[in-house]
C-alpha cells in the first residue's frame, strides 16, 4: 500500500501524464518537421509541407482534447 494520499497521488499522476504526452507530441512533431524538412518552405510549399501542417493541427487538437479530458475530473477521485 502507498502512504500517499489519494488526492496527491492523483494530482502527481495527472502532471506526469500531461508532461509525458506533451513531450511525445513535441518529439514526434520536431522529428518529422525539422529532420525531414517539412516544417520549412524552401522555394514553394510541397505536398509534404501540407501533410505535415495538417497533421500538426490535428495532433495539437488531439493533445488539447486529451489534456482537457484528464484535467476535467474533480478531486478527489472516488
Amino acid at each position: 500500500m502507498s502512504m500517499m494520499e489519494d488526492d496527491a497521488k492523483d494530482l502527481l499522476q495527472r502532471v506526469v501524464w500531461s508532461i509525458s504526452a506533451g513531450l511525445v507530441y513535441l518529439l514526434f512533431n520536431i522529428t518529422f518537421g525539422i529532420y525531414f524538412g517539412w516544417l520549412f518552405f524552401y522555394d514553394s510549399p510541397t505536398m509534404g509541407n501540407y501533410i505535415f501542417y495538417a497533421w500538426f493541427l490535428l495532433s495539437t487538437a488531439g493533445l488539447l482534447w486529451l489534456l482537457i479530458k484528464w484535467w476535467k475530473r474533480k478531486f478527489p477521485v472516488q
